[in-house]
């Protein structure tokens, strides 16, 4: 069973619950912001006894809404702390990360500038190696609790990192690059924990021109863990979508070009699917949101 958001005919965002056949149900028209702040023992209850079947549903949205924040995790797996140490003046703060107790958390996005499947997505002019990052991504409510999972395509500007890791905020957080997918798998529907394998690609015309496959097993931390450190001297009390790092990083000679696809695709949770702009500027469909 999934969230997903949408919004109605009559233009109100809410979220629902559809089945794998995508029959969608209502859940009281709430947003997801609105149901997060409820608490897990809400979503359950109003998971075991939905509405009546959706029939006016129109736009799918991103699975951020209100105040919600998407924050996201770095070097979790050994590849990423590879990619990070090839690309960086200062290889030995990655090195060092890895290994200690507290994991590297960073702000992404806010929930009206997330984008989902179909959407564009934007990497900078100003930076000469923009990468994809596939990850999978922990939805939890109000007190931290997890609710589902989802997917997210962390972009990155590899270059402006490599620079100098207090360049971090730029590398990450601009126009269009925060994708997540537009359903939450809900927890209580998989097996504590889930393992997801995870698989990306990026077509370029007609050409496959780079593919690798992961799973999250070979993280090198927990979802819980990491979720336990997003909510230390802080507060989310709409929720929160954290993103778990990723374990698959292009090599050092690929770089995103205006017109790519990339396709993310993660058995249990779906398939993410964006096209690439450059300096995608205001994003006016993300600006609609607001």
């Amino acid at each position: 069973m999934f969230l997903t958001r949408y919004l109605t005919t009559m233009g109100a965002p809410v979220v629902g619950l559809e089945d794998a056949e995508g029959v969608l149900r209502s859940l009281g028209g709430l947003d997801l912001h609105e149901l997060l702040a409820e608490g897990a023992a809400s979503v359950a209850a109003r998971v075991a006894a939905p509405g009546p079947v959706v029939t006016d549903a129109g736009t799918w949205l991103p699975p951020a809404s209100g105040r919600m924040e998407v924050w996201a995790c770095g070097v979790t797996y050994n590849r990423s702390r590879e990619a990070r140490m090839e690309e960086s003046d200062s290889a030995d703060v990655y090195a060092r990360v890895y290994h200690a107790e507290r994991p590297e958390l960073f702000f992404k996005s806010v929930a009206w500038r997330t984008v989902t499947d179909g959407e564009p997505i934007g990497i900078r002019d100003d930076s000469a190696l923009n990468v994809p990052e596939p990850e999978v991504a922990v939805v939890a409510d109000h007190a931290g609790r997890i609710v589902g999972y989802t997917i997210c395509n962390d972009v990155s500007s590899r270059t402006i990192e490599g620079e100098n890791p207090l360049y971090l905020p730029q590398a990450k957080v601009y126009a269009g690059a925060c994708s997540l997918h537009r359903r939450i798998r809900l927890a209580a529907s998989l097996p504590e924990p889930p393992d997801f394998a995870i698989r990306c690609t990026v077509q370029r015309g007609d050409a496959l021109i780079w593919q690798a496959s992961t799973s999250t097993s070979a993280m090198h931390r927990t979802f819980v863990d990491l979720l336990s450190w997003a909510f230390r001297a802080d507060a989310h009390p709409h929720g929160l979508v954290l993103s778990t790092g990723t374990g698959i990083v292009p090599e050092m000679d690929l770089t995103l070009a205006a017109g790519d696809v990339v396709t993310i695709e993660v058995p249990g949770l779906g398939t993410l699917s964006n096209v690439v702009r450059v300096d995608a500027g205001s994003f006016p469909q993300v600006l609609a949101r607001i």
